[in-house]
């Protein structure tokens, strides 16, 4: 169950409140007792990690081929 937080709370604690999401806490925010709002991690910040592991892994994938290499295969296409 996600902690509730009233309003108020909610207004006069954001800072302290997004550092705790940004952590991982979610929270149900309240006015007068009724549920409003959850406030949850966002989900763009695990979309930018996995698009940036993606990237990286495909940098890491993709030959290297020298000068030398690339004259001798030059070479080798002539004859």
């Amino acid at each position: 169950m996600l902690e509730e937080i009233g309003s108020y709370d909610a207004k006069t604690k954001l800072p302290e409140i997004l550092r705790r999401v940004e952590a991982g806490e979610s929270f149900t925010i309240t006015n007068r007792g009724k549920p409003i709002a959850d406030l949850i991690p966002s989900k763009a910040k695990s979309r930018l990690k996995a698009q940036s592991a993606i990237e990286n892994l495909l940098k890491a994938k993709k030959p290297v081929v020298s000068e030398s290499d690339l004259q001798e295969l030059r070479e080798r296409g002539r004859k």
